[in-house]
């Protein structure tokens, strides 16, 4: 029978996404499960947005689209980068890609060696990892503790570059800890990065509408002009407009660096979806609205969760101040038994005995690269939020 790639073999399924098979696997049997994995806003996309795909479908805009993005949409994006950044992109220093993550999947695919590291803090979207070894390169991990807000420290990312670091990605605010950098936080590092012109690095700012209680987001390429000529600032319509399935994602960065993602892009997928990216463009340059009612949304439900969750025994819950997760520690439920004789040696076990004893899907933190958490998303209606803390709280109380 004929083989696959050694590539292949150095990745796998993501977490998140085999925590979710088995969550819908028991749920086609009957069980009444709460799941609380996937990043997945329950809102609706902005009908301006559905308009506008609406009519570009009538027109006939259905052909092949440019590969690195209409200029319908780049326009909007320049605008974008500028209104909420203070970053000026020309338009082929632009690209727009199917979601953020081929937008990532493109910076890595276009640079990285064999042997090349990516230097990531942790815990993080394992997307970051898993493609940088797809690509024959190595991750090298930053601790970012909860002490310490889960934000990485400018001294243990000066402490991981080596002469093979080829990329430092960041990721503010933070999937899965809801951490942001602050616009000081980020000049720190940028001191450091100044020390390192071989390294590449990439600001992953998907999340960035949504931060709470003032909070002001900040991104590395406006903090740091110099390191302009080498950050890639990406980000998408996915998160803050609820257009997940629209699968719309854009960076700014480098004229040589755009290029030669479009060209990654163009042996892969080649365009955009052009009807998705006339809905995009509406989103981006219509009413603001519902990122607004949103962001008050998920800032309430954080206060539920992190409430509920620092209520159940043998758990502790940081307050995030982004994003639309919570990453509690579960270290005081590991050496004891569930209710039905499980015994909790990993955070692991406890997130596979949350889902199959209390109904409760989410995400182990190892999966992120820090133990022993759990990611709780709270981008899920507030009823099923509180169902699942009260399952969660009630799983803790039958630990012996």
């Amino acid at each position: 029978m004929p083989g696959f790639s050694n590539r292949l073999g150095r990745v796998q399924v993501a977490a998140s996404v085999q925590m979710s098979i088995r969550a819908r696997e028991l749920r086609a049997q009957g069980v009444d499960i709460i799941s609380l994995t996937l990043g997945e806003p329950n809102f609706a996309s902005p009908p301006h947005a559905i308009e506008a795909a609406h009519q570009a479908a009538l027109r006939g805009d259905t052909k092949y689209p440019p590969q690195d993005g209409t200029a319908a949409l780049k326009q909007a994006i320049q605008r974008k980068f500028r209104r909420d950044s203070g970053l000026d992109f020309a338009l082929d220093e632009i690209c727009v890609s199917n979601g953020g993550k081929q937008a990532i999947f493109n910076a890595l695919g276009a640079t990285l060696n064999p042997g090349d590291e990516s230097v990531i803090p942790v815990p993080s979207w394992s997307a970051y990892a898993l493609m940088t070894k797809l690509f024959d390169g190595e991750p090298v991990y930053v601790t970012c503790p909860q002490n310490n807000g889960f934000k990485p420290r400018a001294d243990d990312i000066d402490a991981a570059i080596t002469p093979k670091t080829k990329w430092l990605i960041l990721n503010n605010p933070n999937n899965p800890s809801g951490a942001c950098c602050s616009a000081d936080d980020l000049r720190a590092i940028a001191d450091v990065m100044v020390k390192h012109p071989h390294v590449w690095v990439m600001s992953d700012d998907m999340y960035e509408h949504l931060v709470f209680d003032g909070f002001k987001h900040a991104t590395i390429a406006a903090v740091a002009p110099e390191l302009r000529d080498r950050t890639v600032t990406i980000s998408g319509a996915s998160k803050a407009y609820a257009m997940t399935g629209w699968r719309i994602g854009f960076a700014g960065g480098p004229k040589n660096l755009i290029k030669a993602m479009v060209n990654m892009q163009g042996q892969a997928t080649a365009g955009v979806s052009t009807i998705g990216q006339a809905a995009a463009a509406a989103a981006l340059n219509g009413p603001q609205d519902g990122v607004a009612e949103q962001i008050v949304a998920y800032r309430n439900r954080r206060d539920m969760a992190v409430k509920m969750l620092n209520a159940c025994k043998g758990i502790n819950c940081h307050k995030p101040e982004g994003a639309f997760y919570v990453f509690p520690n579960v270290a005081g439920c590991l050496g004891k038994t569930t209710a039905s004789g499980r015994m909790l040696g990993s955070d692991q076990d406890v997130c596979m005995a949350l889902l199959e004893e209390a109904h409760v899907a989410t995400v182990h933190g190892a999966a992120y690269g820090m133990s022993p958490y759990l990611r709780v998303s709270t981008a899920t209606d507030d009823a099923s939020l509180a169902e699942g803390c009260r399952r969660i709280a009630t799983f803790c109380e039958g630990l012996h």
